[in-house]
């Protein structure tokens, strides 16, 4: 299984556009070689490079998404359509948060993982109510991993 963006590569900065200097939007996302037997993919996009002094344990999430169809090939740029349920990013909304680091560069994971099931979880559960409702389902996993430094 694969994801990539059309608008940056593997270890390439995200373009400002889809960061909180910019129209803070999702980047386009193209996902292929989802197994036969999966029922649902999660999308979950993370910055493990916060400083310790804003979050104590270093990660920020900008993303939870999950119950998406296992057929959708093209996330769009600026998403707005219903993909699946929105899970909560760590500022306690349902949707993407563009990276915003404070103080250098940081990298961005965008982690999908292709389920054997849909999860029975409501909108606005978090990342880590997601990664637990997973265990056990995940067929098959693949990661993007993005670079933002505010200019």
């Amino acid at each position: 299984m694969e994801i990539q963006s059309s608008v940056f590569q593997e270890g390439e900065a995200i373009p400002a556009k889809y960061t909180c200097q910019g129209v803070d939007i999702n980047p386009p996302l193209s996902i292929s070689g989802v197994p036969t037997e999966a029922k649902s993919l999660a999308l979950i996009v993370d910055d493990p490079d916060v400083p310790a002094y804003l979050r104590e344990d270093r990660m920020w999430v900008h993303w939870v998404i999950f119950n998406i169809s296992p057929r959708v090939e093209l996330i769009h740029e600026g998403v707005s359509e219903p993909l699946g349920v929105n899970g909560s990013n760590t500022g306690g909304e349902n949707r993407y948060m563009g990276p915003c680091p404070p103080d250098r560069e940081h990298r961005y994971f965008f982690k999908l993982y292709a389920l054997d099931c849909k999860l029975d979880l409501p909108e606005g559960s978090s990342k880590d109510q997601v990664l637990a409702a997973m265990e056990e389902h995940v067929l098959a996993e693949a990661e993007l991993m993005g670079r933002y430094e505010k200019s």
